[in-house]
């Protein structure tokens, strides 16, 4: 059976709220007014120095139901791939990008997890060489507007039953999957693989992953990613470099003994 690692988006591969991330693309295309953009300020503040609890996360998903009814899906997907050079790119976690890489490269499925809505994760997904995702649907009317519904709110148990689903149809081993989280709201999720993993976690998430005995991952390093490719060039294993040395170091003593 094949595994998988399952990473959450927000302050664990990208330094901030997703989607909070974006308003200030959103106002310039005409979709938020000042007011909403003051809110999602705050938002933003609050939620970096303080995360996000269930309450907070109830109240974030019915204000932006309400607030992107009307909206085009296929509008707001084009936006967020316009934009991702200016707001996402800065914002990576390299320590992110080198766990992806090393279990591609261990030949299991990676996927980002997120409550924020597809429209945001999948284009993010893709800009940082990820292809599955697991992402809140919102309901959409046939001309693909959205209708202020949810289809799947990816939170929280909600979370596992997807990824659940996705493992008995693919014949995926959950016991040998990974996962990574900042938040206690994941805890559903971490506890649904053999493992778990905490990165840069929120004080409840901290005492229970201590407790557990749990690994807790401290993600610092935000690397810029300007080049817009269709898949960025994967961050290189250590046992790459490690071999990328010793060529260079090869290299530079054949050339000293041919100088003497």
């Amino acid at each position: 059976m094949q595994a998988a690692a399952f990473f959450d988006l927000d302050k664990t591969v990208i330094a901030k709220s997703s989607t909070l991330a974006f308003s200030r693309s959103l106002r310039r295309a005409g979709m938020l007014g000042r007011r909403a953009m003051l809110r999602a300020a705050l938002g933003q503040l609050v939620y970096t120095l303080f995360g996000a609890d269930h309450d907070q996360m109830e109240k974030a998903r019915t204000a932006m139901l309400e607030l992107s009814r009307g909206w085009q899906s296929a509008e707001i997907e084009e936006l967020v791939e316009e934009a991702l050079d200016d707001v996402i790119a800065p914002l990576v976690y390299a320590e992110a990008l080198f766990l992806i890489d090393e279990h591609l490269r261990e030949g299991r499925r990676v996927f980002i997890v997120s409550a924020s809505p597809q429209e945001v994760v999948r284009p993010l997904a893709h800009y940082i060489g990820v292809d599955e995702v697991i992402a809140t649907r919102s309901r959409t009317d046939a001309a693909g507007y959205f209708t202020g519904e949810l289809e799947f709110y990816s939170y929280g148990e909600g979370k596992v039953d997807e990824i659940e689903r996705i493992a008995e149809r693919d014949d995926l081993s959950l016991a040998d999957s990974y996962a990574y989280s900042d938040s206690a709201t994941d805890l559903p999720l971490l506890e649904a693989v053999g493992n778990p993993h905490a990165v840069n976690p929120d004080k409840e998430l901290r005492a229970v992953a201590e407790e557990k005995g749990w690994p807790v991952l401290e993600f610092t390093r935000q690397v810029s990613l300007r080049a817009r490719l269709t898949r960025p060039v994967p961050i290189i294993s250590g046992a790459t470099v490690a071999a990328g040395v010793g060529v260079l170091v090869a290299a530079a003593i054949i050339r000293a003994r041919k100088k003497r």
